[in-house]
């Protein structure tokens, strides 16, 4: 296998893909089995995430956005298909830091202050105490919520806390981010600064990233539109 043929993935045979793709989905499929009866929550989705791709998930609630942010972050296995990672060099839970994922739940660990939740993962990742904390007081003010620092999550609000995990995402600098509804529990002006943020953080960094979103101003930003319904992925053209 050459330099340009990389297969780190997993369920199904792959054939070779360019090593320039972060992240690679061939008929990928994942199938939920609830009380003895099959759910499918992806149906055969084909698509590839390059460096640089800003990219709207767009579609229904229950149409299988959460599931493909999670199959594409490595958090989840599919049931069908094939999915790699030849541009980050394999499965990213084997490599932190490389992918940032903003979940749609509430994500903080109760028993961790605010500059500490958004450290955590680059203590983890194996950065030092005083660049980590550095590192999430620059992203938290950022975000405009600097003065949360000191405070626990039950302290804060849902969007504060939301906007508290995007900037644990943003201090760790992945080359992929992916987000699930990160403006879900915004106001209209916080929600607009936030995408401005994951935005200009991308272009720094010339990452990748993809939101999945129900939100058509938010949708209008990002420069391709990937729409999904019951479990089928539609890939539109480049705007």
């Amino acid at each position: 296998m050459s330099a340009e043929e990389v297969d780190t993935g997993v369920a199904g045979l792959a054939a070779p893909v360019r090593a320039g793709a972060l992240v690679v989905c061939d008929a990928v499929s994942r199938t939920f089995r609830r009380g003895g009866v099959e759910v499918p929550a992806v149906r055969a989705a084909s698509c590839r995430v390059e460096s640089g791709m800003r990219v709207a998930l767009t579609g229904p609630s229950g149409s299988g956005k959460s599931t493909l942010l999670h199959l594409l972050a490595g958090l989840d296995t599919p049931t069908g298909g094939h999915l790699s990672w030849p541009g980050l060099g394999g499965l990213p839970r084997e490599r932190p830091g490389t992918v940032g994922m903003v979940f749609q739940g509430p994500s903080l660990i109760p028993a961790l202050d605010v500059v500490e939740n958004v450290a955590l993962p680059l203590l983890l990742a194996g950065l030092g105490e005083t660049e980590a904390v550095e590192r999430a007081c620059a992203a938290l003010d950022r975000l405009r919520i600097g003065e949360l620092g000191v405070r626990l999550p039950h302290e804060i609000s849902g969007g504060q806390a939301q906007r508290v995990a995007v900037a644990r995402v943003l201090a760790s600098r992945p080359r992929m981010i992916l987000a699930d509804e990160p403006t879900g529990q915004l106001d209209h002006d916080t929600g607009d600064r936030v995408v401005s943020v994951l935005l200009e953080t991308a272009d720094e960094l010339g990452a990748a990233l993809v939101v999945s979103t129900h939100d058509a101003q938010v949708a209008r930003r990002l420069s391709r539109c990937w729409r999904m319904d019951d479990g089928r992925l539609g890939i539109e053209a480049a705007s």
